[in-house]
C-alpha cells in the first residue's frame, strides 16, 4: 500500500503541475451533484443581449457563494451581487466589439489564451466527475486511516449479535438513554467478554480486522458506533480512551480527499499528454513585453477579486 505525502507537501507540487487550470469543482460533492443545466430563461437582456438565470447560478457556484441544487434567484443578495456585476461585464463587452478591441493578432491571441483556460477547466470537471469518486474517496480515507493510526492504542469495548435489526434495536435504547454497559450481559454474543462489560481493553486499531479500524476512527471517546457488519456478526463499538489523538472522520478529510484526487488526475493526464506532445521551444527573441495594467492571469476572470513520484509516500 502505498502512503500519502502530507498535503502541506503533496499539494503544492500537484498545483505547480496544473497551475494554469482553475479547479471549482475540487470541493464540490461527487456523484451526487445535481448537474447544472443552461436553461433558456433569461435574468435581463443588455441591449438584446441576454444573460442567462442558469449563467448567475454557474457564475456563484464558481465563486463557491453557492453549492450546485441550492435555492438560489432573484431577491438572494449574492443573485442579486452577481447579476449587477455580470452586467457590468457585459456591457464592458459590448463596448470592447463596439471599438473593434477583439481585432487584430494580440487580441485574437488573448481571447484564445481565455477559451483554452475555460476548456481547462472543463477537462478538469470531467476528471472528477469520472475519476474522483465515492468508491476512490473511501479507499483513501482508510489509507490516511491506517497512517494516522499507526501509534494508537484505544481502549474499546463492543456488543456481538447476530443480525442488523437486533443491533439498530439496542442502539436505538442506547440513544434513548440506556447505558452501554447495562446491555452488553443480557445481549452480547461474545462470551469472552460479556461478563466484562463488552471490554476489549487497549487495542492498535490497525492490527484489528475490517471494517474496526475505520469504526475506531469515526467514533469519539465516550461515544457508540453505528451497528457495523464483521466476519462475526453485528457490531456496536464503545471507544473509551484514547492514548494519542484520534484521526480525521471521513466528513472533516473529505475536502482534502477530493483535491488531492483531483490534482494528481490532472497532474497524471499532463505526464501523460507531455510525453505523447510534440512541444518545441522557439528562438529567443528581443521583443519587449507591452506594459499593461492587465495580466493574462486575470484573462476571462474580471469579475474575481484577485488575491494579493509514484513511490513517494503518499500521507495526507
Amino acid at each position: 500500500m502505498l502512503l500519502l505525502k502530507p498535503f502541506s507537501r503533496a499539494l503544492p507540487a500537484l498545483l505547480a503541475a496544473s497551475a494554469l487550470l482553475l479547479v471549482p469543482a475540487c470541493n464540490r460533492p461527487v456523484e451526487e451533484e445535481p448537474v447544472i443545466q443552461v436553461e433558456a430563461a433569461a435574468a435581463v437582456t443588455v441591449n438584446g443581449d441576454p444573460i442567462f438565470v442558469s449563467e448567475v447560478e454557474l457564475e456563484a457556484v464558481a465563486r463557491g457563494l453557492i453549492s450546485p441544487g441550492d435555492t438560489f434567484g432573484p431577491g438572494d443578495e449574492n443573485y442579486d451581487l452577481v447579476l449587477d456585476q455580470l452586467i457590468d461585464q457585459k456591457l464592458m463587452a459590448q463596448e470592447a466589439l463596439n471599438r473593434r478591441l477583439d481585432k487584430g493578432a494580440a487580441a485574437e491571441r488573448r481571447l484564445e489564451v481565455a477559451r483554452e483556460r475555460i476548456l481547462g477547466n472543463l477537462l478538469v470537471e470531467s476528471l472528477v466527475a469520472s475519476e474522483v469518486n465515492e468508491d476512490s474517496i473511501e479507499a483513501m480515507y482508510k489509507e490516511q486511516v491506517a497512517l494516522q493510526q499507526e501509534d494508537d492504542e484505544v481502549a474499546i469495548a463492543h456488543i456481538l449479535v447476530e443480525t442488523e435489526e437486533e443491533a439498530r434495536n439496542l442502539h436505538q435504547q442506547i440513544q434513548d438513554g440506556a447505558t452501554f454497559e447495562s446491555l452488553v450481559v443480557s445481549n452480547s454474543l461474545d462470551t469472552t467478554t460479556r461478563m466484562e462489560n463488552g471490554d476489549l481493553g487497549y487495542v492498535a486499531p490497525n492490527n484489528m480486522a475490517d471494517p474496526f479500524p475505520v469504526v475506531i476512527a469515526n467514533t469519539k471517546v465516550g461515544e457508540v458506533s453505528e451497528p457495523f457488519l464483521s466476519a462475526d456478526g453485528w457490531h456496536l463499538l464503545k471507544v473509551k480512551d484514547r492514548r494519542t489523538s484520534p484521526p480525521k472522520t471521513r466528513a472533516e478529510m473529505r475536502p482534502e480527499i477530493v483535491t488531492f484526487l483531483t490534482l494528481n488526475q490532472v497532474s497524471k493526464i499532463l505526464r501523460r499528454l507531455r510525453t505523447e506532445a510534440q512541444i518545441e521551444k522557439g528562438e529567443k527573441t528581443t521583443n519587449i513585453v507591452p506594459d499593461s495594467a492587465l495580466s493574462l492571469e486575470s484573462e476571462g476572470d474580471l469579475l474575481k477579486e484577485q488575491p494579493a513520484s509514484d513511490e513517494q509516500g503518499r500521507e495526507l
